[in-house]
């Protein structure tokens, strides 16, 4: 499979695309993201990728997708000069004043791994071409961009603001998870049948208005009422509108925290052990997920 390389002038073009290419991705299968409804008929597959966002669920088990690049590796990581990735990161900036370079990386097999937010771009030490990904490792089929991404996006569950969360605990409690859905995704209702399965877990829901012009109202609404998690069980499960409610919703709080952690699209998940994947899972999947340590 061929690599899809760009002139610099290319690039420039499109870097600025960059980021609505991984939403638009993200809309394809299991996330919805701002101003991206799903349509109808469209597949829900499981699998999800980052929102950006960083945010992605791997499936190791399935073929390259199509405009992957392979690569013949199983290893991600290279050790990087210093002063190599500073000069990388410069280059990098005049060519595209517009991106902010979080990191610089060197793989094993030839490229830079330029870091943008969540997003993970490929270069040459002169950043005389840029390539997107996906990356897949030629001998074990994995997409390692896509690892990298869920590797960035951890955060450690116990540093989420939970008081700003809808609680529910089912049995004991046990196993963790958190979720940004907002009240218009078809995907986090989706997510909500398969979560009514389990049992001995806590679900904090953290409600993340981005998807339509009333989702801020249905926040506002479920938040005010008098059993928050009943309410949002209600209309997710079962279509009954929230009754209209008014008090001080922290709407404000909650997307500035959605936009901290990078999310840009729902259902975003994050698990006890860190780990963080988007799109509304298989059972399977998402009970390995739950059971993870």
């Amino acid at each position: 499979m061929n690599l899809r390389l760009w002139s610099v002038a290319a690039a420039l073009a499109g870097a600025l695309a960059l980021t609505a290419t991984v939403q638009a991705q993200d809309k394809a299968v299991s996330t919805q993201s701002a101003g991206q409804p799903a349509g109808p008929g469209e597949k829900v597959t499981g699998t999800g990728q980052p929102g950006a966002a960083g945010d992605k669920v791997y499936g190791t088990d399935r073929p390259a997708p199509a405009g992957a690049k392979v690569v013949g590796t199983s290893q991600m990581q290279g050790a990087t000069d210093p002063a190599v990735a500073e000069a990388i990161k410069g280059r990098f900036a005049e060519r595209f004043p517009d991106m902010q370079v979080t990191a610089v990386r060197r793989t094993p097999y030839g490229l830079f791994e330029v870091q943008v937010g969540m997003d993970l771009v490929y270069t040459d030490e002169d950043v005389s071409w840029v390539m997107e990904g996906p990356l897949i490792d030629a001998a074990t089929r994995r997409d390692v961009t896509r690892e990298r991404q869920e590797k960035l996006g951890e955060v450690p569950f116990d540093q989420l603001p939970l008081d700003l969360a809808i609680k529910q605990v089912r049995g004991n409690g046990a196993r963790k998870v958190a979720i940004f859905e907002d009240p218009n995704c078809g995907y986090c209702k989706q997510l909500r049948h398969t979560l009514e399965g389990q049992t001995n877990l806590t679900i904090y829901t953290f409600l993340y208005p981005i998807l339509a012009p009333d989702s801020k109202t249905k926040v506002r609404d479920v938040w005010c009422a008098s059993n928050k998690a009943a309410t949002w069980d209600d209309w997710m499960l079962h279509g009954k509108t929230p009754p209209t409610a008014n008090c001080n919703a922290p709407v404000d709080k909650l997307l500035t925290l959605g936009q901290k952690l990078m999310v840009r699209g729902t259902p975003t998940l994050f698990f006890a052990n860190g780990s963080r994947v988007s799109g509304a899972l298989p059972i399977e999947e998402l009970q390995a997920r739950l059971d993870a340590k």
